[in-house]
């Protein structure tokens, strides 16, 4: 998400906003889905952008508008990390069996995928509009191993959000947190089955386990 940055400050916003927007669509999305509703992470995205850019100048509703845009448009492009490629075709070759499941758009994962060259090692690209529940949901995650064919037992959900592990790991999956650099795990949610600092490091300890499955 890093590379949205720029586009806060092509708008005229302080690209320190960013992170606080994410915060926000993150927490609107838990929010209605603690409540029993749903709403697409686009829907929840734009109507951030527009508040928060609103409120940063006092804007007009259509400038506000254009420069959401701008900024959402900038998520068609973002690169993966580039541990990515090599990873995933790790992965493969130890056997493992492999799914996304994201708060997002199973499009946009389908686009980054692609740029990272790895589409094809995927059997599935999966989003919370099919359980119409965000992760940490713990539908959620059983909805993406129903879909998967697989027991919660037999599932490793991989990702950088501690809350993401938790989720997946109180819904039965085993989880693996993806450091990326941050210093420490919170002791408040349940530690992750694996630690690596990359999706590289990751591969290579599942390796030497010899870990199989999906």
């Amino acid at each position: 998400m890093t590379p949205l940055r720029a586009r806060f400050e092509e708008v005229g916003a302080p690209a320190d906003l960013m992170p606080v927007w994410f915060a926000g669509v993150l927490r609107d999305g838990f929010a209605l889905t603690a409540a029993g509703a749903y709403a697409d992470f686009g829907d929840i995205a734009r109507d951030g952008l527009r508040t928060l850019l609103a409120d940063l100048d006092g804007r007009g509703a259509d400038e506000a508008d254009e420069a959401a845009a701008h900024i959402l448009e900038g998520m068609d492009s973002l690169p993966p990390h580039p541990d990515v490629a090599g990873g995933v075709h790790a992965l493969r070759r130890s056997g493992l069996r492999l799914v996304t499941m994201t708060n997002g758009s199973p499009e946009l994962t389908d686009g980054l995928l692609k740029r990272a060259g790895v589409r094809d090692q995927f059997d599935a690209l999966l989003g919370v509009s099919g359980p119409r529940c965000w992760k940490p949901a713990p539908d959620a995650y059983r909805y993406a191993v129903r879909r998967a064919g697989v027991r919660p037992g037999e599932a490793l959900l991989v990702a950088v959000h501690p809350w993401d592990v938790d989720g997946a790991q109180r819904a039965g999956l085993a989880g693996a947190w993806l450091r990326r650099g941050a210093p420490h795990y919170p002791e408040t949610m349940s530690r992750p089955k694996w630690i690596a600092e990359d999706l590289e490091e990751l591969a290579e300890a599942l390796a030497a386990r010899g870990t199989g499955g999906a």
